[in-house]
């Protein structure tokens, strides 16, 4: 039997465009099959995605064991998943309420990253207390 390690290209090196596959073959029996068939959703999903994905799943989708894989925030795994989700086409609510630790966290990570000053975050901090 052989084994292709290729990953089915999703978007035409030339145009960009989304490709179809047009042949199928069977490595056992040769069996081949022509026609038009799309790729999977997954299959659309850039590289960083697709990792991502394995990584969530081989941590049984807890996100503080992806946080430990990957070495990074709880809001930044969130992020990822929401992104991964939007790719695949379901809807994300982004204003559904986070617990109070996860908005403190976002908090933080803007000061860490200078996109907020101290007392921003101070009041930010106040605020999602209430």
């Amino acid at each position: 039997m052989i084994i292709i390690n290729n990953k089915i290209l999703n978007r035409c090196p030339v145009c960009e465009h989304e490709m179809i596959v047009t042949n199928l073959a069977c490595n056992h029996c040769r069996t081949k099959i022509e026609g038009e068939f799309l790729p999977s959703k997954f299959c659309r999903l850039p590289q960083e995605q697709l990792e991502f994905i394995e990584v969530f799943l081989k941590c049984r989708g807890s996100i503080k064991d992806v946080e430990k894989e990957l070495g990074i925030s709880y809001p930044t795994v969130r992020n990822r998943l929401d992104n991964v989700l939007q790719s695949l086409g379901y809807g994300v609510d982004r204003t559904e309420n986070l617990p109070e630790s996860t908005d403190r966290q976002k908090i933080l990570d803007a000061l860490e990253k200078g996109q907020i000053t101290l007392e921003e975050a101070t009041q930010q901090i106040r605020r999602a207390k209430r």
